[in-house]
């Protein structure tokens, strides 16, 4: 029975946001509608003490991220940078690779170390623009940039610097470029096979007539200024913000050490404030570079983005707000379920597959999907599991290098379901609904956790890592 009120608690959840309900309404009535179906006594407990506290905690970390992510996209777009690199990208890999070109810059911006949430606000005014230019239907824009930022350079490159491949390391004492090879062959796998599929999609769209679209929400405006920006400096606010990102990364550890205190200025006497650095430097570090990114904007197109700068940005701050709003209510969601025991039923149920390398990426996988966060769900899989995932790969004689990577590209696999926040912001910030556009989503979806077995087979025939 247990198990049973989460399977409809997350299944409730997804029927929701598919046909289109908001999930900031419906994410606490079914998390909390599954506390009132487990133990009546503790959804209020729950509520104030668990999902609004998992809710805000969010919000206040990665909110300010969401904000600059949004208004360095719309400064993109009053620019005419969007504009002049769709021109170049044309020019370069031709209107025929739309596709192409997008899941390019969105792999080029992850692996360089900016948030998949910052690439989908950044990519998004330019894809509109290449997508319309070369006439692809729009409703294909949120499936191919979850090719290029949800999956291979999320966790399967090695070196990649998304948390989903550092959540790993401590718990195997390993780093962020374990088991090369096969994470090489599943990045691979999945750009191979994913380009294959949205090119299918794409000639079946041009058969059948389907052109851009119109009637469309979240439209970029046409550039209004005069001249466009050369394609070089249109693109370096990109890499600066991917460049900087890194290089704050490395910096603000050596400046703050690993924590900081300070004394409020107030009346009368107050309690130092202690900021533990090593929990939020990588926050820091992306906020620093979008920083870095809008300032660069500003310095070489000012005239364009000034002009309409009072008019289009407040656009840019709502949508930030209800796709941070969105996010942190599937954070509480997920943090709710994890708490109850049919989750622990969940958990318990999956400890019993027997090989140790399927064992941990169905569940990986399968927690990442039940609280629709990769991280979350690998986080939740391996403070409970790493000890028996580490015990049964010595015994197999299993590289702590293999489970790693397992690990990682599992977590992003059955994550990405309708209820997963980076979905419900990509679609949010795109303007198309779940019904429009998911179906592609999903079948990334497949792809990517397919990759995973098809790395756990690659190891076991060849002995790769």
């Amino acid at each position: 029975m247990a198990f049973l009120i989460v399977l409809a608690a997350l299944c409730f959840l997804m029927f929701v946001a598919y046909r289109g309900y908001s999930v900031i309404l419906f994410a606490p009535i079914a998390a909390l509608g599954a506390v009132l179906l487990t133990d009546a006594s503790l959804v209020a407990p729950m509520f104030t003490g668990l999902f609004m506290d998992k809710m805000v905690g969010f919000l206040k970390l990665y909110f300010p991220v969401f904000l600059l992510g949004a208004v360095f996209g719309k400064l993109i777009e009053l620019s005419g940078f969007s504009k002049a690199i769709v021109i170049a990208t044309i020019r370069l890999f031709g209107a025929g690779r739309a596709m192409l070109s997008i899941v390019a810059v969105c792999a080029l911006l992850t692996y360089g170390g900016v948030s998949l949430f910052v690439v989908v606000f950044a990519v998004y005014p330019f894809a509109a623009e290449l997508f319309r230019q070369s006439d692809i239907p729009k409703r294909l824009i949120p499936g191919t940039i979850a090719l290029g930022a949800f999956t291979f350079t999320m966790d399967a490159l090695p070196g990649t610097p998304q948390i989903q491949n550092i959540i790993p390391a401590p718990f195997f004492g390993t780093d962020a470029w374990a088991a090369p090879w096969l994470g090489t062959i599943g990045a691979l796998f999945i750009l191979a096979l994913g380009m294959t599929y949205l090119e299918w999609r794409r000639r079946a769209a041009l058969r059948n007539g389907e052109g851009y679209g119109d009637k469309l929400l979240n439209e970029p405006a046409p550039f209004r200024g005069g001249k466009l920006a050369h394609p070089v400096v249109a693109i370096l606010p990109l890499l600066l913000v991917g460049v900087t990102n890194k290089l704050f990364t490395a910096w603000i550890p050596q400046v703050y050490g690993a924590q900081h205190e300070f004394v409020p200025a107030v009346i009368g006497s107050a309690a130092p404030v202690v900021q533990e650095v090593s929990k939020v430097a990588a926050i820091w570090a992306v906020e620093g570079a979008l920083l870095v990114g809008i300032l660069s904007v500003l310095v070489f197109a000012w005239r364009s983005v000034f002009s309409g700068f009072a008019e289009r940005v407040p656009s840019a701050i709502g949508g930030a707000l209800l796709a941070s709003m969105n996010t942190a209510s599937e954070y509480g969601f997920g943090a709710v379920i994890a708490a109850l025991p049919g989750f622990l039923v969940v958990a318990n149920a999956l400890a019993a597959i027997p090989n140790p390398l399927v064992n941990e990426a169905i569940t990986v996988t399968a927690l990442a999907g039940i609280t629709g966060s990769a991280s979350g769900g690998m986080s939740i899989a391996l403070a409970a599991m790493a000890d028996t995932f580490i015990a049964n790969a010595n015994a197999a004689g299993i590289p702590m290098e293999v489970l790693h990577r397992v690990a990682a590209m599992a977590s992003g696999g059955m994550d990405t379901l309708p209820h997963n926040g980076a979905v419900i912001t990509l679609l949010a910030v795109t303007g198309l609904t779940h019904r429009q556009a998911y179906k592609d989503i999903f079948a990334i979806t497949l792809i990517k956790t397919m990759a995973v077995f098809v790395v756990i087979a690659v190891f076991y025939a060849t002995g790769l890592v």
